[in-house]
């Protein structure tokens, strides 16, 4: 299982990196789009398994609309010094986030109300296509957004990649290591605290490392990665917890060694946000 994870982060790494630092955001927003379209469809998945069938392309198209939302701000960002707080707009202008939300919410009804499906799946179905654009679609836009912001955002969201990389990297090798005691035994019987502690120090190196990097100051960094870990390692308890529920080790059979996308994206689902409302929020500047 160990070579399988590796060889498949071999292949992996070198073209996410090399997308992240060279690609426009536009390819970025693509790449995005397809990440979140495959993980969607496992989410689907997981809740199809106790049951809940949601309604897979509404859901889908109103996500697409969320990351081309997300391009357009940051689309303008690299024209003015203004960040936009999550889509926001003026009046007047291109719609604004409560638009895409009321348009996913309106078709959300006509499905319910004109489809044909039992009225028991009513709620089940409203609740699996809503949890899919809050939990996994809307957070993962955010590396757009991130990537969109002028010099330093391509550089940003690959810290938020690799601080995630090596704080994984270290829970898998010092749980296997020395794990004694359980994490979150209900959700993750195998994640441990010494795991845990393993993955916050392996983020820190990184973020040491990112700081000759002249990004933003170095206390910065280290705050930044500190809350981004403690989000990541939520993010894949989280996702621990679908899989739990719906009786399942994976979320798919994509990647070897790792199992689905949404296994692999995980922790990123909540450290990329976490990481771009830091900057919105404290505004450290930059070097």
């Amino acid at each position: 299982m160990t070579w399988k994870r590796v060889a498949t982060a071999l292949v992996l790494i070198p073209v996410v990196v090399g997308l992240v630092l060279f690609a426009s955001t536009a390819v970025v927003a693509i790449a995005t789009a397809v990440v979140t379209v495959m993980a969607l469809w496992e989410y689907f998945a997981l809740g199809e398994a106790i049951g809940h069938r949601a309604y897979r392309v509404w859901a889908i198209v109103c996500s697409l609309l969320f990351i081309y939302s997300q391009w357009l701000a940051s689309y303008d960002s690299r024209f003015s010094d203004r960040i936009y707080f999550l889509f926001g707009r003026p009046l007047g202008e291109r719609p604004s986030v409560e638009w895409y939300l009321f348009l996913f919410v309106f078709g959300l009804t006509m499905f319910i109300l004109w489809t044909k499906r039992p009225l028991v799946e009513a709620l089940p179905a409203a609740g699996i296509t809503c949890s899919a654009l809050l939990l996994v679609a809307f957070p993962l836009s955010f590396a757009v957004t991130l990537h969109g912001l002028p010099r330093i955002g391509p550089r940003l969201l690959l810290f938020a990649l690799v601080i995630t990389w090596a704080g994984d990297t270290a829970a898998y090798f010092v749980g296997r290591a020395m794990g004694k005691h359980p994490l979150a035994p209900h959700i993750s019987p195998k994640k441990t605290w010494e795991g845990s502690v393993g993955s916050m120090v392996g983020s820190l190196v990184v973020a040491w490392a990112f700081h000759y990097c002249n990004l933003i100051p170095i206390g910065h960094l280290v705050a930044m990665t500190v809350i981004g870990n403690v989000a990541g390692q939520m993010g894949d308890l989280l996702e621990s917890a679908y899989k739990r529920s719906a009786g399942v080790k994976d979320s798919g059979g994509l990647l070897p060694g790792h199992g689905g996308v949404l296994d692999r994206i995980d922790a990123l689902i909540l450290c990329i946000p976490v990481i771009w409302y830091y900057l919105v929020l404290v505004n450290p500047g930059t070097n």
